[in-house]
């Protein structure tokens, strides 16, 4: 099976290279020429333009920043779909843009499947990710091999946009415990709390959570470094929040969750790391939220291991 990636980001860039490190073979394509020629340099042929991986592949998967990326490489692609090819969105997007797009590869007999991945770039980087796939049950049996490639645990969620649905739904909830752990961090320094020891009470008492045991760590470093920028998050939380308006669920904690990051951005730039939005509680009160002995970045520790599919337990 030949593959096409395209969109060697914080994120494409990792997917890429467990594919490369796999011996999968693979065509490259980013607007970042450099990007493509360290990829080129691995291994991996230069994949030209998205029209030319669609010819060439039978797979193409997409991984890149906004819908509307996502809809222009779709565009370009559109010509050259045939029967028998696969799009893989591995992008965060909106579920509705999604099926739009998929419904116009299928009407060319080719076959469409959202699928998100969620766990940080450092389990990206090792194959240990999580992947979410929106399809039906034909297409996914096809490209399970490939996704078991990319990440550890492979869910099937439904229909093709359902993995969209439930991507946003995760970055929600991450966004959430992203904030929390700010106040909290912030609140435990200001009643004068020693913050290592602060990190581990969290960390081994029912408040501990995935995001304060890696971005926590890089908060107290100070490199508040995930690989992942403000104007992202604000991407993410907004695609939530119009999920929960498009079906009229009256959400309370989500508007103040976009207008957190609305703030940040104004402040810091959408380009600031996302977890210095602990930054305007730390102008606000005058402290520095850091502590000895925390690590930079997050590095995944785990083996590589093989991925498989998670079974739903059903009554």
């Amino acid at each position: 099976m030949r593959v096409g990636f395209i969109g060697l980001g914080n994120v494409g860039g990792k997917l890429a290279g467990s594919l490369l490190r796999n011996g999968v073979d693979l065509a490259v394509h980013d607007l970042d020429r450099e990007r493509v020629a360290e990829f080129v340099a691995r291994g991996a042929d230069d994949g030209g333009s998205p029209a030319e991986l669609m010819a060439g592949c039978d797979v193409v998967v997409t991984c890149l920043p906004s819908p509307a990326a996502s809809a222009a490489v779709v565009a370009e692609m559109l010509p050259e779909v045939t029967a028998g090819k696969i799009w893989l969105e591995m992008s965060t997007t909106d579920s509705g843009e999604v099926a739009r797009l998929g419904a116009e590869v299928q009407a060319r007999s080719g076959a469409a499947v959202d699928c998100p991945v969620s766990g940080g770039c450092h389990r990206a980087d090792t194959g240990n990710i999580s992947i979410f796939a929106g399809c039906d049950r034909d297409t996914f049996e096809r490209v399970l091999p490939l996704l078991t490639t990319m990440g550890r645990r492979i869910l099937h969620t439904g229909p093709l946009g359902s993995a969209s649905v439930l991507k946003v739904v995760t970055n929600y909830l991450a966004t959430a415990n992203l904030v929390a752990c700010t106040e909290a961090l912030t609140t435990a320094a200001a009643a004068g709390m020693d913050l290592a020891t602060t990190y581990e009470a969290i960390r081994i008492s029912s408040g501990t959570s995935f995001v304060h045991e890696t971005e926590s760590q890089v908060i107290l470093n100070g490199s508040r470094d995930i690989s992942f920028t403000m104007d992202l998050v604000a991407k993410d939380v907004g695609l939530f929040q119009a999920l929960a308006d498009e079906h009229g669920v009256p959400l309370e904690l989500s508007p103040l969750l976009v207008e957190t990051f609305d703030d940040g951005i104004e402040r810091y730039g959408p380009r600031e790391l996302s977890p210095n939005i602990i930054r305007r509680l730390e102008d606000a009160t005058g402290l520095d939220i850091r502590a000895p002995g925390f690590p930079a970045e997050m590095v995944d520790d785990e083996p590589e291991e093989p991925g498989a599919e998670v079974v739903v337990a059903r009554g």
